[in-house]
Formats: C-alpha cells, sequence, structure tokens
C-alpha cells in the first residue's frame, strides 16, 4: 500500500453538490434571520400611556412617529437624543401643550450613552415604563441597550427607514449587535 488515496470524479462532484446546499441554506438562513430581526422585528404593541417617550437620534424620520405619539397623548413627558452635529443649535421637538419636552446629547454619542442618560433620567423622574421611537433596524438592540440600564418596561415605536439606508444599516446593525450581545453584556 502506497498510502495515495483516489477521489473518483463522482465523489468530487457529490461534495461540490453538497457544499453548494449548504452554502445556499447558509445564505437563506442569514437572510431570514436578517429579515426577522431588522427588518421586521416581533415587538409588543404599545400601551395606551406609559410615563415618557423617548426619540432615539439616528436615521430615518423620528420625528413624525413621535409627535404622532405625542399628540395621541401616550405620555406626558417627550425627549429627544440629539446628535453631536444638533448639539447646542435648538433642534429639540416642538413645544406641545400639556406634554414637557427634553433634549439631550448623549455621552458617548451612542445608543448605549442614550441608555445612560434614560436611566438617570428615568431614576431621577421615577419612570416606570417608556415608549423608544427608532427604526426597524435599530429595534431590539435599543430595547437590549435600553433595558439592560433602566428597570421599567420598554416598547419600541418604529419609524420608517428610507429604503436607500437599508444597504449601510444592516451591516451596521449586524456588528453592533454581536458587539452587544458578545462584548458589552452590561449597562
Amino acid at each position: 500500500m502506497d498510502g495515495n488515496v483516489s477521489v473518483r470524479p463522482n465523489d468530487v462532484a457529490a461534495m461540490r453538490r453538497k457544499l453548494a446546499v449548504v452554502a445556499v441554506l447558509a445564505v437563506v438562513l442569514f437572510g431570514v434571520a436578517t429579515v426577522r430581526i431588522f427588518v421586521a422585528p416581533d415587538l409588543p404593541p404599545l400601551p395606551a400611556h406609559v410615563d415618557a417617550i423617548i426619540e432615539l437620534a439616528g436615521p430615518g424620520i423620528r420625528d413624525a412617529a413621535t409627535m404622532a405619539l405625542v399628540h395621541q397623548g401616550r405620555a406626558p413627558v417627550v425627549v429627544q437624543s440629539t446628535t453631536q452635529l444638533e448639539d447646542g443649535k435648538h433642534t429639540c421637538l416642538p413645544a406641545t401643550p400639556d406634554v414637557e419636552v427634553l433634549c439631550f446629547n448623549p455621552k458617548p454619542g451612542t445608543t448605549r450613552g442614550e441608555a445612560h442618560y434614560i436611566a438617570a433620567t428615568a431614576a431621577q423622574r421615577h419612570w416606570k415604563s417608556i415608549i423608544i421611537v427608532t427604526t426597524p433596524d435599530h429595534a431590539l438592540r435599543a430595547r437590549l441597550r435600553i433595558g439592560r440600564c433602566f428597570p421599567g418596561t420598554v416598547y419600541v415605536a418604529e419609524s420608517p427607514l428610507p429604503w436607500l439606508y437599508w444597504f449601510r444599516q444592516i451591516p451596521y446593525q449586524w456588528a453592533a449587535s454581536v458587539k452587544a450581545l458578545a462584548f458589552q453584556t452590561a449597562c
């Protein structure tokens, strides 16, 4: 016996077919997970009333979704997170009768920074429940991050994300979610 192993052409073809099937299944599973986690996340329905509505900073048309909740009378307080570029430019949401409007610029300017601010403000004001307004791609990670810092109930209202943003947001949200789940597991 000379130690050489001969591989028949039929065996190679069969192995290639199996690898192709595995690759297709992996792509399909990744696509289904992406849709389930970032495009159409499973979120509980919004309650009629919470202690505060909090609009997180980021892409999309969040002001309209936030103001719709305000006009529905869902909370006596609305809070808007602003970006570093908006800081000090008086870009806060418009004043609304019988609703307190607050703005903040998180330090650091991340979802984690927003979660720290929300937790501190909620503790001072004795909030037990909040609605956060964000885009679908960010919904579950934002809820996770804020839920780690805020002991109350966190609901999510989705604001549409313009379709051109999806190409950038999906890879970003995958990476940021892995970071939140595996590396930054504390508040």
